[in-house]
């Protein structure tokens, strides 16, 4: 998949809760973003651009109308389970889950907050989803 195409991705699939509610204008929606980069990784922060510039695109503006919320794991395993918990103490109205290890430490930590994940090596195997067309449960992927 090219870069390009999984920025779209991330952007369209984390917008879908929020623009199901669009009505409520005067709400801020809050979004919590778990990465399993560092906050400092060349990667990441395309990445974290490029989703912010898409929800733009779709009219979620932040200092507007939503809220983000990031963490950063930096791969450490030490830090997965207290992030997780950490995000999901903020109440977001979807959290975005960026690799396997942090799913399933979101996984643990909620059941009902959607979760919309990217580079998750195999969700209907890790249990995150029942399939990929009929996901089920608060996972969804990207």
């Amino acid at each position: 998949m090219r870069r390009r195409e999984f920025i779209d991705l991330i952007g369209s699939a984390a917008a879908l809760p929020l623009v199901a509610d669009a009505q409520q204008a005067d709400r801020v929606r809050r979004i919590g973003v778990l990465m399993g980069y560092a906050e400092d990784d060349p990667e990441t922060k395309v990445r974290l651009t490029a989703f912010r510039q898409r929800l733009e695109k779709r009219g979620w503006s932040e200092g507007r109308n939503v809220r983000i919320e990031t963490r950063f794991v930096a791969a450490r395993a030490d830090k997965y389970e207290s992030l997780a918990k950490q995000l999901v103490a903020t109440q977001p109205d979807v959290i975005l889950a960026h690799t396997t290890q942090v799913a399933a430490a979101l996984q643990r930590e909620s059941r009902a907050i959607p979760i919309v994940f990217v580079n998750v090596s195999d969700p209907i195997g890790s249990g995150f989803v029942a399939s990929l067309a009929r996901p089920g449960g608060n996972f969804t992927d990207a």
